[in-house]
């Protein structure tokens, strides 16, 4: 091959895998990006504010599309090919935005963010997958690390972006912008990727059974926490019937795994043992990681009577501190080892937890008196992201170290499955019994009408006790779901510790 050929075949790669990158991105953002829309969603389609449960299957659809489908469309790109997969799945996002701009109403709005999620899942396993096509083992690490960092550039930048599109266009801009933004990227991966040729032999087998198997265990899940009337109890009439269901399939997906000829999650030679421990704490992460998007924003906009600017002014304490918390995780890693950093990073994330649980609802006056001088009660949340920032290179690190070479593409999206999957689980759950806590503290507290009152003071004073009344009714309930989240991060603080890669060969489990 000619230098000249030489560079247009390295010029085309790098197109290629920037055009991937642009569409892992692009998922990541949606994932976050109605953090900061919560306000203009709450009042275009009407939503009460004593209704906010209204609101979690916005959020929730969509991880439960991008986590179901991740798996099966990352092995069914190895079937039909790397290109017509990201074809189709940024066809599909366009779908979804087109559905999710034009929504007047939250089944609507819900039904277009699962489209999108779902063909937002195959975006990250496919573009690692090319990269591992495209480049040889010891020449792609960097690109691999590249297209994670694309990925996580989207929980940092969801909400900031999705906030300055809706202030110059309205919400429903954050997803028209998707349309041409995918086009582009479909257009790019055209002309760039390669055709692929087809091998004369019979092609990889898709785990279809198996997939369904997963998706039906998250949907079961997710259907049984998500309770449209949470004054009465936690879980909806079918909630226990939808759990156990979610159970038996989970228990049907591992027996199948441990007999299918093709797997999708295959575990040969696989140190079992950190591997499984580096999910678990990717999900305890994750469930955190959440939580706090979702409530820090609600605690804001619902207690401090700010928008969604304000609110996501106030996250950026959290979203600047996240990335800092992963470079100095990296860097903290290769001194120290990867799970005594992440024991670290979560147990800093309890602290802030802790301290975030005992904010009061003038948080924005008030400082945390240290004797020689004080800060800001704001700069938990700093703590926080930072505790939370510092897991997310050693458990990527530890996937890798622990998993064939041929497996570290699959592997890397484990760790993101496992992070979204707690991202699903954590908010559904504590949602569900946040919202019920929230209806029984109010459940005695009548609204005051006005014909009632035989004067305008006697109103104005009975509806000030109402509204004080649902005011500390609302931060019990934060209160409580971030000493949760707390409780969770010591968790995964636990579990961290089984993140040692030196595993005995009883860890590595043989096909």
């Amino acid at each position: 091959m000619t230098s000249d050929a030489k560079t247009r075949s390295r010029r085309g790669r790098y197109v290629a895998i920037g055009a991937g990158g642009i569409a892992v991105l692009l998922g990541a953002l949606d994932t976050y990006v109605v953090i900061g829309l919560l306000r203009d969603i709450i009042g275009d389609l009407k939503i009460p504010v004593n209704r906010l449960e209204r609101l979690t299957p916005i959020v929730t659809g969509y991880l439960l599309g991008y986590v179901a489908a991740m798996p099966l469309l990352g092995q069914a790109s190895d079937r039909f090919g790397r290109k017509l997969l990201l074809q189709l799945c940024l066809a599909g996002f366009v779908v979804g935005s087109v559905l999710s701009a034009l929504s007047a109403s939250v089944p609507a709005l819900v039904t277009g963010r699962l489209v999108q999620g779902i063909s937002s899942g195959a975006l990250l396993p496919v573009t690692m997958a090319l990269a591992a096509d495209l480049w040889s083992e010891h020449k792609r690490a960097s690109v691999l690390g590249g297209v994670g960092a694309a990925q996580e550039l989207g929980s940092v930048l969801g909400p900031i972006y999705g906030i300055a599109l809706a202030a110059a266009a309205g919400w429903r801009s954050v997803f028209w912008v998707n349309v041409p933004l995918a086009v582009l990227a479909m257009a790019a991966i055209a002309f760039a990727l390669p055709r692929e040729k087809r091998s004369a032999g019979p092609r990889p087998k898709v785990d279809v059974l198996g997939g369904v198997l997963l998706a039906v265990t998250l949907g079961l899940l997710v259907v049984g926490l998500d309770n449209p009337d949470p004054q009465v109890q936690v879980l909806p009439p079918w909630g226990t019937a939808c759990l156990v269901g979610a159970a038996v399939a989970l228990v049907a997906f591992v027996a199948w795994e441990a007999r299918a000829k093709t797997r999708l999650i295959d575990t040969a030679g696989v140190r079992l043992r950190p591997f499984l421990a580096a999910l678990g704490v990717s999900l305890a992460a994750g469930a955190a990681l959440m939580v706090t998007l979702v409530d820090v924003d609600l605690f804001s906009q619902t207690l401090l009577n700010r928008n969604d600017q304000g609110s996501v002014s106030l996250l950026l304490r959290f979203l600047i501190a996240l990335p800092i918390g992963a470079v100095l995780g990296g860097l903290l890693a290769t001194r120290i080892g990867d799970r005594w950093v992440a024991v670290a990073g979560l147990v800093i994330a309890a602290c802030g937890y802790l301290l975030i649980s005992k904010w009061p609802i003038d948080v924005l006056t008030t400082r945390y008196d240290l004797g020689l001088f004080s800060l800001p009660r704001l700069d938990a949340l700093i703590v926080a992201g930072l505790g939370l920032g510092l897991v997310i290179a050693p458990l990527s690190s530890v996937a890798l170290k622990v998993v064939p070479a041929a497996q570290h593409g699959v592997a890397s999206a484990g760790v993101v499955v496992a992070r979204m999957t707690g991202m699903l689980v954590g908010v559904a759950a504590l949602s569900a019994w946040g919202l019920h806590r929230f209806h029984s503290l109010t459940a005695d507290l009548g609204t005051p009408i006005r014909v009632l009152f035989p004067t305008s003071q006697a109103y104005d004073q009975a509806l000030t006790t109402y509204l004080d009344a649902v005011r500390h009714a609302l931060l019990t309930e934060y209160s409580e779901i971030f000493l949760v989240t707390a409780g969770i991060c010591v968790l995964g603080a636990a579990l961290a510790l089984l993140l040692r890669t030196s595993s005995p060969k009883s860890d590595v489990v043989e096909s």
